[in-house]
């Protein structure tokens, strides 16, 4: 099975044209914020959601509109969540009637989103004002900036694509993501809008998300805090020309490894695009009794303060590490674990047995001062294995958010 990464994004796939453009909810007029993409023809869709219990308007109308598996545009706004509005679901609905009318496709068949402030009403007039304009600016070129105008903490665009073999037929699967701050997904993500050519049921397709969230996005923190507005939809055409994935067979196995590829490689841009971060930090749990204990394990590292901390100051303070495994509530025999930091700088074992190691601080040091580290721990204990994803903590992290609404 090969599974490449090629120029593109959610434009990649056969039949998905993109756009993004200013239309005033930002009063930065340099900054896109308003996207959208469009399928030529309906596709199957799925999506799964934020588990706060505050959940925004527009999650409640995609919800509502994906119940019959289908689905042929995306309409996202910036700059304003739409939660917490009395008037929010009316808002989100009108944003899907415009777009509808536009394309002359059917309003159900929308999925909308919104990411920004909470609590401050949206208005409408900007959208509708802008949608002519975002319609006649499809293309398949305007995935890059469909990917800015989703944006909002986020300094750098996340937009990838595969590409794969499936049933003899080449396949694409592009995607779209913003998210660096606020970030603690539970059964989500933040904001991730995934394309595929490739022919799966809507069921199959259902199944196939929640799989692949529970390897990608799932495993990223930020900050602990989970938003209120996180969405992560996909819309299959099907213009691949495979037989359609209607059951868990080997297409449908390869389909689920690509996907799960391209979301792991926009979790990781996430976490590096943690607002204020200055590194990455992937935790490698190998050796647990069970793949939901190492799961437990590597987000309880990431998710960290103390850690995260100490990893912004380049200190090996691994007992952070066996700190965050233990309160993890995780089956694990502290007794045999190991800890280890690495970069490409090098590697530094800490840790044995659950004990500490001599070990060279000075190496240490120039291991974590690189923007990419690894945490690995090895519980010894069995075979499940997994990733986290998480950032460093800094003061500019407090900044940011101090003065987020101004």
């Amino acid at each position: 099975m090969s599974i490449k990464f090629v120029y593109g994004s959610v434009t990649a796939p056969k039949g998905f044209v993109a756009s993004g453009v200013h239309c005033g909810i930002r009063k930065n007029k340099n900054k896109r914020d308003l996207a959208l993409i469009y399928c030529e023809k309906p596709c199957t869709a799925a999506a799964i959601y934020t588990t706060n219990l505050v959940k925004s308007a527009p999650i409640l109308v995609t919800r509502a509109n994906l119940e019959n598996g289908t689905a042929q545009a995306v309409i996202c706004n910036s700059g304003n969540a739409n939660t917490c509005n009395s008037d929010g679901v009316a808002v989100a609905e009108k944003t899907c009637a415009l777009v509808a009318k536009a394309l002359n496709i059917d309003e159900k068949d929308v999925i909308v989103g919104s990411t920004g402030v909470i609590g401050q009403k949206l208005p409408i007039e900007p959208i509708a004002n802008s949608i002519p304009e975002l319609v006649s600016a499809l293309s398949k070129e305007g995935a890059t900036n469909a990917a800015e105008a989703i944006m909002t903490t986020d300094l750098v665009k996340k937009e990838y694509a595969v590409e794969t073999e499936i049933g003899g037929k080449t396949v694409y699967i592009g995607g779209i993501a913003k998210g660096s701050g606020m970030i603690h997904p539970n059964m989500a993500t933040m904001l991730c809008f995934i394309t595929t050519d490739a022919a799966i049921s809507a069921d199959m397709l259902k199944i196939a998300v929640k799989t692949v969230a529970d390897k990608s996005f799932n495993m990223v923190s930020v900050d602990g805090d989970t938003s209120t507005n996180d969405t992560l939809a996909v819309m299959a055409s099907g213009l691949a020309g495979n037989a359609e994935i209607t059951e868990q067979n080997e297409d449908y196995n390869i389909f689920v490894e690509a996907l799960t590829i391209l979301c792991r490689k926009l979790s990781k841009e996430m976490a590096k695009d943690g607002e204020g971060a200055s590194k990455l930090l992937v935790c490698k749990v190998s050796g647990a009794k069970t793949e939901k204990d190492a799961k437990g394990v590597a987000k309880s590292v990431v998710c960290s303060s103390l850690l995260k901390a100490a990893m912004f100051g380049s200190d090996a303070n691994w007992g952070r590490v066996l700190c965050a495994i233990g309160y993890s509530g995780c089956d694990v025999d502290i007794n045999k674990v190991d800890v280890s930091f690495a970069s490409k700088a090098g590697k530094v074992d800490v840790c044995k047995n659950g004990a500490g190691i001599d070990f060279s601080e000075e190496l240490a040091k120039t291991v974590l001062t690189e923007d990419e580290i690894d945490i690995v721990v090895e519980l010894n204990d069995g075979n499940g294995v997994a990733e986290a994803y998480g950032c460093d903590l800094t003061y500019e992290y407090v900044k940011i958010n101090g003065d987020y609404r101004s």
